[in-house]
């Protein structure tokens, strides 16, 4: 055990006392101590390894401490560690020439910011001062980001801890999201679409529709095929933008760069962070077509801030690019869908509390439901607002038990490792489920 920094205290214990865990009410947070992480591993200071199942917040993709990001992270700050914004770079330029390669077709001109929160923030006001608008279409069961605009985006419970302090912003409308194996009140999941055109008939000024390709933590929410296709022919039609929000679902973790590409669709202006870096550095990008770019050539960038496109951001995402690509991640992602498929779908066939195996690449979710006739969940975003205490939460408690990581959500667990994931592994976090589902399989209808 590491020596406590100050007054007698383990790490811990020093952490939780004085500085705040977030998304939580502060007594009773026990954080875990952290000393090593590499591959796909990370370890407490007892020594204890865990498979890291979730990425730590679905962000590593390449694997922890990849030397080759670690040692651009470092080069960068030998060379230049940080210079103002309205300077040019080389470490900026190279950046831009690998985005133009992969990004969706059509978009053209990015912004980087240095978080997904504060890229959405950045493509909200940009969409808002190109189209003149102001109301701006989210999904419930959205994840967009902390900060007012983004919070204001997002679709779950998330939203309403800040509502009453006036810490939203006016101007969001919310659609149902696009679920498929809840896709009630609507005949399939498509069927959204059509509500989407009743509110572009029934509402003036909207600037644009923000969505998540692939729904994140509230489900892996895959659409199908026709979605996409339909919604931006919608958002031509209506003369509304689309903002594909890519912070979780870019950089292979569906098996494409990007998400969308499932789909042959290119939104007006993407937004991704996470594994744009592997999380090693905090980087946000906002990608816009060139006609949304040209905009701003006369009209007013409103936008900016001391830490825009620095160095020790930009440095390993070159670095991470280049990985993806050497080691062939994006291909291998793809491969592995059929891989999760089968395992997760075997998980299903032996445990009836998994009412659903989903997802796309090395993207999944298992949701667990009490029972699978009614898909009665075991907790609802009304039980965590309420504080209640929710089973999922003991799933994952017995899932570290068996040296598994993973992030359980109301009544599903994210499963979204590092994509260096070998079978082997992907076995091991099986056998924990199959021991953790125990749980849930008892409290669940026969």
């Amino acid at each position: 055990m590491t020596k406590a920094p100050l007054r007698g205290m383990s790490v811990p214990d020093f952490v939780a006392r004085y500085s705040f865990g977030t998304w939580r009410p502060q007594k009773g947070w026990k954080p875990m101590h952290v000393t090593k992480a590499e591959g796909v591993y990370f370890w407490e200071a007892s020594g204890k390894r865990f498979l890291d199942m979730s990425a730590q917040l679905m962000c590593s993709n390449l694997g922890h401490q990849n030397e080759v990001v670690v040692e651009a992270i470092c080069r960068q700050a030998r060379e230049l560690a940080f210079v103002a914004p309205g300077h040019a770079t080389t470490i900026r330029a190279q950046l831009t020439e690998k985005l133009l390669d992969i990004v969706p077709d059509g978009l053209e001109k990015f912004f980087y910011a240095t978080s997904g929160t504060e890229a959405n923030e950045c493509a909200i006001k940009m969409a808002r001062l190109f189209t003149g608008k102001h109301k701006i279409i989210a999904r419930y069961n959205g994840y967009h980001g902390s900060t007012a605009t983004a919070m204001s985006l997002t679709g779950d419970y998330r939203r309403w801890f800040a509502e009453p302090i006036r810490s939203t912003i006016d101007g969001v409308l919310h659609a149902p999201e696009c679920n498929p194996y809840r896709p009630v009140p609507f005949r399939s999941a498509s069927d959204v679409i059509d509500y989407y055109d009743y509110m572009l008939k029934n509402e003036a000024h909207v600037a644009a529709i923000i969505v998540e390709p692939v729904v994140g933590t509230n489900g892996v929410l895959v659409p199908p095929d026709d979605y996409f296709p339909r919604l931006r022919a919608l958002c031509d039609q209506h003369g509304v933008l689309l903002i594909a929000d890519e912070v979780m679902s870019g950089w292979g973790r569906t098996g494409k760069w990007f998400a969308i590409q499932h789909w042959g669709v290119s939104p007006d202006i993407l937004v991704t962070a996470k594994g744009v870096t592997s999380a090693m550095a905090p980087l946000g990008v906002v990608a816009t077509t060139r006609k949304v770019a040209d905009y701003f050539e006369d009209g007013w960038f409103a936008h900016g801030h001391t830490y825009e496109s620095h160095p020790l951001t930009l440095a390993p995402a070159v670095a991470a690019i280049d990985e993806y690509r050497r080691l062939n991640l994006i291909a291998r992602s793809a491969q592995m869908e059929p891989v999760f498929a089968a395992k997760l779908g075997a998980l299903k066939d032996r445990h009836p509390s998994v009412g659903d195996v989903r997802g796309k690449g090395m993207f999944w979710a298992l949701e667990l439901v009490k029972d699978r006739a009614s898909k009665e969940p075991f907790g609802t975003f009304k039980d965590k607002y309420a504080r209640k205490p929710m089973v999922i939460d003991q799933v994952v408690a017995k899932l570290a038990e068996h040296g598994v990581s993973m992030i359980g959500w109301m009544s599903h667990l994210v499963l979204a490792p590092p994509l260096i994931l070998t079978e082997g592994q992907l076995d091991d976090c099986v056998a924990a489920l199959d021991e953790a589902l125990k749980i849930t399989d008892a409290l669940a209808k026969g």
